[in-house]
């Protein structure tokens, strides 16, 4: 049976609405609700039945860990031990926003959360009907993105319902998310600090504060050698439309992508080409072309990314190709989830 949807106010959220996803995730069930990266697929982070549901209706590995939301900075107390002065710090500077945090856990968290690792991924979102959830749900809620393990991110309640409408409680509509891709995560466990996924935080803001930050190797081309992952993105293919994705890279690229979509037309193959406002026009005779944003707003490419590689599957097209961004400021996380998305890199 399809779950309810609720449309909730993004900036006064309805307390009635509010106390009735809270006693869901109090009575071990799940909800999806809005934060301001993608929607979230909540459990009661203390609740082993709730936390194995949320693997379960994902179809998500049991070894990818989830991220867990608070509402309050104390609340890091409870999850993690040794904690770092620089976990005060960054928390002080970005929070409530998209930078998750990467302890070492507490007793308390379930290994179903970390996937068996001794560390926990936490993060207070920057979204007034998140942190209302998790206030009057009275516990962290475990949350990863409320889709079907390795497609695009839901951004709005209506991708969320298209993956799990038949599968979870309930879902508050909340409305479209802004940063429109997840948080950066970055292990504190280590020395130096390392970024494990690129998010709607930066590296150029975080070296403001840290200076010794770095990317961990496997965002720069290294292959992934950790057994145990302590962050998901990390180690599986995600981010994903049905649709086979090639991302052109190089100088090149308007050539390079005119060129595939010849090759693939003459295999009878129906073309989407994902581009931007500035080069659109380059690519007439694609049979698709969606229009992600501006070359002079990677914001705006972000918050659009995972809307546009889902519209290409409604539009049911055989290969879909798209350029690539800039990898400075939140497009190094643009470029992170095409390069994870893609069949194949040109």
């Amino acid at each position: 049976m399809a779950c309810e949807v609720i449309k909730i106010h993004p900036q006064k959220p309805e307390n009635y609405l509010i106390q009735k996803a809270a006693k869901i995730i109090k009575g071990s069930g799940l909800v999806a609700f809005p934060t301001e990266t993608v929607y979230g697929l909540g459990a009661n982070v203390l609740d082993k039945k709730a936390v194995r549901k949320i693997f379960e209706v994902k179809g998500r590995p049991l070894d990818n860990p989830v991220i867990v939301h608070i509402a309050k900075i104390e609340d890091l107390n409870l999850l993690a031990r040794k904690i770092p002065k620089i976990a005060e710090i960054l928390a002080k500077k970005f929070w409530p926003g998209p930078l998750t945090l990467i302890l070492f856990k507490n007793k308390i968290v379930p290994d179903e959360v970390t996937a068996g690792s001794n560390t926990v991924a936490i993060r207070m979102p920057k979204n007034k009907i998140a942190l209302e959830l998790i206030k009057n749900s009275g516990v962290p809620i475990a949350a990863p993105s409320a889709n079907l393990a390795g497609k695009p991110s839901p951004t709005t309640a209506k991708h969320v319902f298209e993956d799990l409408g038949d599968k979870i409680d309930l879902i508050l509509d909340g409305g479209r998310t802004k940063v429109g891709v997840e948080s950066t995560v970055i292990d504190l466990t280590v020395k130096p600090p390392l970024i494990l996924r690129p998010g709607g935080i930066s590296l150029e803001k975080l070296k403001k504060v840290l200076k010794d930050i770095k990317p961990h190797p496997f965002l720069l081309g290294a292959k992934l050698k950790d057994k145990i992952i302590k962050s998901p993105g990390m180690k599986y293919r995600h981010y994903a439309p049905k649709t086979p994705l090639i991302l052109a890279e190089g100088k090149n690229q308007i050539s390079k992508i005119q060129e595939l979509i010849d090759y693939y037309q003459r295999k009878n193959k129906i073309v989407g080409v994902m581009t931007t406002k500035e080069t659109k026009k380059f690519y007439q005779k694609a049979n698709l072309v969606l229009v992600v944003g501006s070359k002079k707003n990677l914001e705006e490419i972000a918050k659009n990314l995972f809307k546009t590689l889902r519209e290409f599957d409604k539009r049911k097209v055989d290969i879909i190709i798209s350029e690539s961004f800039p990898e400075r400021g939140i497009g190094f996380a643009i470029m992170h989830r095409l390069k994870k998305a893609a069949k194949k890199v040109e």
